[in-house]
């Protein structure tokens, strides 16, 4: 008989209260298997108590770039040319790729490993924050840490039967974002599948982190949101039951 396994995972744990709290709530009460964190964002040592309390797989989401307008955080390193003018990470990849001194990048990244580790995180992957904008550095902390990075990009890297981002579908009815990823569940063959989320907790702390008018205001709180209701909709637990789907983390593939 063929196997059906399925990885799920939250990104950006540590980025604020509400992520960490709809993460929280995606492991205990959905079908989060993973949680990439950010060492270098204001919220990262609530959410590492979190997450080892809950004995969740945890991976390195190295973050060279802050794409919020209000909510801005530092580099953990001293590197000059990771910071933008007012001292804080670069707003986009493509800033980040242009600006940043590879040497520079592999310091940041293996401090911000650093910090996972003496917060009791045992980095289980790496993947990178918004893109992939030094892949020398992104490559030197997944082997400082003995580990794959999730992507295609970076050696070596974790390969996937197919991957679905579950924060952008149906990203123009969120309503139907549950009901579209049932869909994909009810069409999986065998193989190892990944899925990627971003799930938060509706909260004014969401809606201040940039504003309405942004570009990426989608991705503050309805994305978000939109995300942990799938995440932990009862119909979504009754396919993957029924089906008979494996719910992995990478460490145990």
């Amino acid at each position: 008989m063929g196997t059906i396994r399925l990885v799920v995972q939250a990104d950006d744990l540590g980025m604020c209260r509400a992520v960490n709290e709809g993460i929280g709530l995606a492991i205990t009460e959905g079908i989060v298997t993973q949680t990439s964190v950010m060492a270098a964002a204001p919220c990262f040592a609530e959410g590492a108590a979190l997450v080892r309390r809950l004995g969740v797989t945890t991976g390195l989401h190295g973050t060279l770039t802050c794409e919020w307008r209000h909510l801005r955080w530092a580099p953990l390193s001293a590197g000059p040319s990771l910071r933008r003018g007012d001292g804080t990470m670069h707003a986009t990849v493509e800033d980040a790729a242009a600006s940043v001194d590879p040497v520079d990048a592999a310091a940041e990244l293996s401090q911000q490993a650093a910090r996972a580790r003496a917060c009791g995180l045992a980095p289980a992957y790496v993947d990178c924050h918004m893109g992939i904008s030094v892949p020398s550095a992104f490559a030197a902390v997944c082997d400082e840490l003995g580990v794959r990075f999730i992507y295609r990009g970076v050696e070596p890297h974790h390969d996937f039967t197919s991957l679905y981002v579950l924060s952008m579908a149906s990203a123009d009815d969120l309503g139907a974002r549950t009901a579209q990823f049932v869909e994909w569940l009810e069409r999986l063959g065998d193989g190892v599948h990944f899925v990627l989320s971003h799930p938060a907790v509706a909260s004014a702390e969401l809606r201040a982190l940039t504003d309405p008018d942004d570009a990426n205001a989608v991705w503050a709180e309805p994305w978000r949101v939109a995300d942990l209701a799938t995440l932990t909709d009862p119909a979504v637990r009754e396919v993957v039951e029924r089906r008979g789907i494996e719910l992995v983390s990478v460490d145990e593939l």
